[in-house]
């Protein structure tokens, strides 16, 4: 693995930063990377271009981002419509992992590639990096493997915003700026949260810390690309405001308590995720065969075995949540069988599966009080991927772009106690190997 810098952090910075915030995993505000201009030691020739280069990256994020979920939509209803599809999950793990393995190689890491990328800037991310996770995510959820979107939509929006330092002036080093910008904004893009959007690039590059660098290029990234899907009219999914109190004691305990429980299932799907793999890596030596036996395994629990509510993205079960009590199994149930299918090959990301763990293991979890049903699934929709993901600011600021402000101090409480207890690890294994002690 190539040696990462820590974005221009002196020793003193390390010193001085109290063991508190390691243990829990609170966030620090930092000086920016000096190996490339701040951006008010800019002249007004480069304040132009890197504006301009901000909106480029959104216009592609944005873009990318309407292309695949509208794609994405046409996919999930021909496969509904057509729920015999799901005996081709075989075949269609072959055809992923044959591709990745003999055309896709340099593609194949994804997310971990970009965030390589980012901590040590060497080569420009591949341009075939985009068509290539498209057409696996979207055959993957043709066939109802249970993946997500957000984390195709990350690629291909990153990929793609990479490909301005092929065209324009860009330092290697500055490339940074275009992949955090581009990865955030598609982020937001996807799931109709802007804001959430510009600290996504931003935090995730090191789990549980916000670094600071590049905030004007990724607003604006952001934005455009926010605005671009709601003029294309992307299918965002809509969620119903939360209504109650925007802080009531016993509310907030609840939450302590639950965020917890949500930290523990993120850690849980990481530990199952990684098993599979390695298990995988172990068992089959022929890499396009791993999805293929997975694939079979996955079709008979599907349609055999009775478990298709699990299949493909499950929107419906997450909107349905909020208002009914889930049944205790159907966050279990989603882990095992997510963790099959992505830990063996198949394509989409995990931010969809992990956001069904969360909202149905909070909706579960109101058994015991009843009228915190909006709430814990709320709260559980955003912690449980920002646990996994190192990521619980941006999953708190999602929370409150995509259930309204009332649930800020809940969301905020829940995400960090899930990120204290998901353990040093994260879905990103690049961002891991960096921050391994970030508590």
């Amino acid at each position: 693995m190539r040696p990462r810098d820590r974005f221009g952090q002196s020793r003193v910075e390390l010193s001085a930063r109290l063991d508190f915030q390691n243990v829990v995993g609170f966030h620090h505000f930092s000086m920016p990377d000096s190996s490339f201009p701040a951006f008010h030691t800019r002249s007004f020739q480069e304040h132009g271009l890197w504006i301009f280069y901000s909106v480029l990256s959104g216009l592609l994020a944005g873009l990318a981002a309407t292309v695949f979920l509208v794609l994405l939509k046409h996919a999930t209803e021909f496969r509904m419509e057509h729920s015999g599809l799901i005996w081709l999950l075989p075949a269609a793990g072959f055809a992923i992992g044959w591709t990745y393995h003999h055309s896709g190689k340099s593609s194949a890491a994804g997310t971990h590639l970009i965030l390589d990328e980012i901590h040590d800037p060497q080569n420009v991310v591949p341009l075939r990096m985009a068509p290539l996770i498209l057409a696996s995510t979207l055959l993957t959820h043709l066939v109802g493997g249970s993946t997500g979107r957000e984390g195709t939509a990350v690629q291909m929006g990153a990929s793609l915003s990479d490909q301005l330092s092929k065209v324009f002036p860009i330092r290697p080093e500055e490339r940074r700026i275009l992949l955090v910008a581009g990865a955030g904004a598609s982020f937001g893009a996807a799931i109709g949260a802007p804001i959430a959007g510009v600290l996504f690039g931003m935090e995730v590059i090191h789990a549980g810390r916000l670094r600071p660098f590049a905030v004007i290029e990724c607003m604006i990234a952001s934005a455009v690309a926010y605005e671009v899907t709601r003029l294309l009219h992307a299918p965002h999914s809509i969620f119903s405001q939360y209504s109650g109190s925007w802080f009531e004691l016993r509310s907030f305990l609840i939450i302590l308590g639950c965020g917890a429980v949500f930290g523990i299932l993120a850690r849980t799907f990481m530990a199952v995720t990684h098993l599979v793999e390695r298990l995988q890596v172990k068992w089959v030596q022929y890499p396009p065969l791993r999805p293929f036996y997975a694939g079979v395994l996955l079709a008979a629990l599907f349609k055999l075995g009775g478990l298709e509510r699990y299949s493909g993205l499950g929107l419906g079960v997450i909107q349905n949540s909020f208002s009914v009590e889930s049944p205790a199994l159907d966050p279990v149930l989603k882990l095992l069988l997510t963790a099959l299918t992505i830990g063996s090959g198949f394509k989409g990301g995990e931010f969809i599966p992990l956001v069904f763990m969360g909202a149905t293991l909070g909706s579960a979890l109101s058994h015991f009080d009843p009228g915190s049903l909006p709430l814990l699934t709320s709260v559980g929709f955003a912690a449980v991927f920002g646990a996994a993901a190192g990521a619980p600011l941006t999953c708190a600021v999602m929370a409150m772009e995509l259930f309204g402000w009332k649930v800020a101090v809940y969301a905020v409480a829940g995400c960090f106690i899930g990120n204290l207890f998901s353990g040093s690890q994260t879905i990103y294994r690049s961002q891991s190997e960096v921050t391994s002690s970030r508590r």
